[in-house]
């Protein structure tokens, strides 16, 4: 999802404006890619519905709304007539929501796809070998985007939070039911459904302060649960996957982007935490700036560097359980 809207949250107006810069930019960044790859990265632009089940769920919804308006994101209330009549699949009981219009869609694995196409045809040599620690890489400039492995390769406070996500099928192979992204509140179980043009339905996601990739029949349960109590016909959609992933989280949920303290030749691009796929074309744009020498200076990297935390070295024996790291 990319999402700058619908992920803007208390307390993080700084990466709420990262989040709106590189959302900006992606429209560009999808042709681009298009036009070097023809591939199909399923970028698609209906916008995100924002609902709430019960009136407890409007409620809350509503608090993080007022504030998304207040900061001057593109926020439209809606009645229930007029959700359905955008997504008339919507259970009859929702109570309300409201349009992002700016919050589009793309597929992370047609993307991460491309992606790799578009390096290899500029040229990019891909070796494909595990890197233990920094002083094995011979490189003027080495940047570590290793998610949750900047940790062991840095010392940067990059931790694991488990994220489990299931796939639906529209049986008969057709399309979704439905169009738009949808976020919901569902008897205070946030859950989010993003339909494919291949027929899938994502359905995410738990958050989780574990480094495991079990699946649990617990968070399978929530997930199922609240999407059919927002969409009920997925209930006679076909379960195809359930996976888990560690999103690289940091202390304050915001990306860590530039050179280490004392090593101008490190460049960070991690801690994305649940915004890695929206931050994709500024990520890129900033890192390659402080390549070139020409973005050293970007304002827009000040609140995101990484001299904001204590590192501690890698391999350090050093506790990572002291106050710059909760």
């Amino acid at each position: 999802m990319l999402a700058p809207v619908a992920e803007a949250y208390f307390g993080e107006r700084e990466l709420t404006g990262l989040l709106t810069e590189s959302a900006g930019r992606w429209p560009g960044f999808a042709a681009e890619l298009t036009e070097a790859t023809g591939a199909d990265i399923g970028y698609r632009t209906e916008g995100t519905l924002m609902v709430g089940l019960t009136a407890d769920d409007l409620a809350e919804a509503r608090r993080l709304w007022a504030y998304q308006q207040g900061l001057g994101l593109p926020v439209t209330p809606l009645r229930p007539s007029q959700l359905r009549e955008r997504e008339p699949a919507l259970a009859p009981g929702v109570r309300g929501g409201a349009l992002a219009v700016t919050d589009h869609q793309v597929d992370p694995r047609r993307l991460v796809a491309a992606l790799r196409g578009a390096a290899e045809r500029a040229g990019v040599l891909l070796v494909p070998e595990p890197v233990r620690q920094l002083s094995d890489v011979a490189a003027g400039v080495t940047v570590v985007a290793a998610g949750c492995g900047a940790a062991a390769l840095t010392g940067l406070p990059v931790r694991p939070v488990k994220g489990q996500v299931l796939r639906l099928r529209a049986s008969g192979g057709g399309p979704p039911g439905f169009r738009h992204v949808i976020r919901g509140y569902a008897d205070g179980e946030h859950v989010y459904l993003v339909p494919r043009d291949s027929g899938e339905v994502v359905v995410g996601a738990t958050v989780e302060e574990r480094s495991d990739v079990d699946i649990s029949a617990g968070a399978v349960l929530r997930l199922l649960r609240a999407a059919v109590d927002l969409l009920p016909e997925l209930a006679e959609y076909d379960l195809v996957e359930t996976v888990a992933g560690l999103r690289p989280g940091t202390p304050d949920n915001a990306p860590i982007l530039g050179p280490l303290p004392d090593r101008p030749g490190v460049l960070a691009a991690t801690g994305h935490h649940r915004h890695g796929i929206v931050l994709t074309p500024v990520t890129a744009d900033l890192i390659t700036g402080l390549i070139t020498g020409e973005g050293a200076d970007e304002p827009l990297l000040t609140p995101f560097r990484a001299d904001r935390f204590r590192i501690h070295s890698a391999g350090s024996e050093q506790s990572r359980e002291d106050d710059a790291w909760n």
